[in-house]
């Protein structure tokens, strides 16, 4: 679920709030982006005025907007588990894995009740 969420925030397929939780400036490619950002410590959270449930994120120094995220995005912060997770799949020389186990956990899904494939 973790490279699942990291891989359709960086892929921009937000419904409803068009770039929520898009931490890439190259939204439509599938990458890590999501995770570098998401750990990227000179970016500090707040509640957006709009709803309990989305933050905006600004830059330590200048204090410029940055993103804006949900608390779904924010989960992989405070939860040892998932942010280690985080961690792995934000590192520079994983890129090729995060694309390989997106795809996989993609497959998995969209095969799940399609009981017309054959066993792998």
């Amino acid at each position: 679920m973790t490279v699942l969420i990291g891989g359709m925030r960086a892929l921009d397929t937000t419904i409803g709030f068009p770039g929520l939780g898009v931490m890439t400036k190259r939204p439509g490619h599938l990458t890590n982006d999501f995770f570098v950002n998401l750990l990227d410590g000179s970016v500090v959270g707040e509640k957006a005025k709009f709803s309990a449930h989305f933050f905006r994120g600004r830059d330590r120094k200048s204090g410029a907007a940055w993103r804006t995220a949900t608390s779904v995005d924010l989960v992989f912060g405070p939860t040892s588990q998932l942010r280690a997770l985080a961690e792995v799949y934000a590192c520079e020389d994983v890129k090729q894995k995060f694309a390989q186990d997106f795809v996989a956990a993609w497959t998995k899904v969209m095969e799940f009740d399609r009981f017309d494939l054959t066993q792998r």
